[in-house]
């Protein structure tokens, strides 16, 4: 599903974090917003998964419409996160439970799911991410790529429509960083929209068909991958 966004205006109390946002991105592609620190791109991620609630303007993402001169019902945000999918950048994986837990446990609450049905579909995204041996370990005895690996794994039991991410790379060395570039690229193959925060420009660069670049809270510029040509 495409994505659009229309006068985007988000504030943290007085502060002003996101100004008159505007953009569109196709259905399959891969967004990558990029800028310094500060420049507003994790705050408009998290507005596209409502975690930030925007003051005013209209967005449209997975099927789902919201214009934020009212405010949203629970019932449509929930609708919303069933779609869109989010892997943090601290991975947020549940401590007290196993990989293999970690990622049924959504499917079988929110979806009405099986144990079994989600065992099965857990099972595939282990073998498809490389993570069977780690099944059945806790989150504390897997590196940080392999946290990482299994917060991707838990993002998509969902099915989601579009996926975010938020600073995928952040604190990974070169070879786990080369990785997870690479899982994000296969995933694009599939179908799925994403959009991809980060400051690297190399990640950008191998991951990017569209490229958003944000300073202070605002759009400095936008286009296709031939940017980086």
């Amino acid at each position: 599903m495409s994505i659009k966004l229309n006068g985007i205006n988000c504030f943290y109390g007085a502060h002003q974090a996101l100004f008159d946002i505007t953009l569109d991105c196709p259905q399959g592609e891969t967004l990558v917003l990029l800028g310094p620190s500060g420049a507003g791109k994790s705050s408009l991620l998290r507005v596209l998964n409502l975690l930030e609630m925007p003051r005013s303007g209209q967005l449209s993402i997975a099927g789902n419409h919201f214009d934020f001169a009212k405010a949203p019902s629970d019932k449509a945000i929930r609708d919303l996160r069933q779609n869109v999918g989010m892997v943090f950048q601290q991975y947020n994986l549940w401590p007290h439970l196993t990989v293999a837990q970690n990622l049924i446990e959504a499917p079988c609450r929110v979806l009405g799911l099986s144990k079994d049905e989600a065992l099965a579909r857990a099972d595939k995204l282990l073998e498809r991410l490389r993570l069977k041996p780690y099944s059945d370990r806790y989150p504390l005895h897997l590196s940080g790529g392999q946290q990482q690996r299994v917060a991707i794994a838990r993002a998509l039991m969902m099915e989601p429509q579009v996926l975010l991410f938020d600073e995928p790379t952040a604190a990974l060395d070169p070879e786990i960083t080369a990785q997870i570039v690479s899982i994000i690229r296969e995933l694009a193959e599939t179908g799925i929209t994403h959009v991809i925060v980060t400051h690297e420009v190399e990640v950008a660069r191998k991951t990017a068909s569209r490229v958003v670049y944000m300073e202070n809270g605002h759009i400095i510029e936008q286009g296709d991958a031939s940017c980086f040509a």
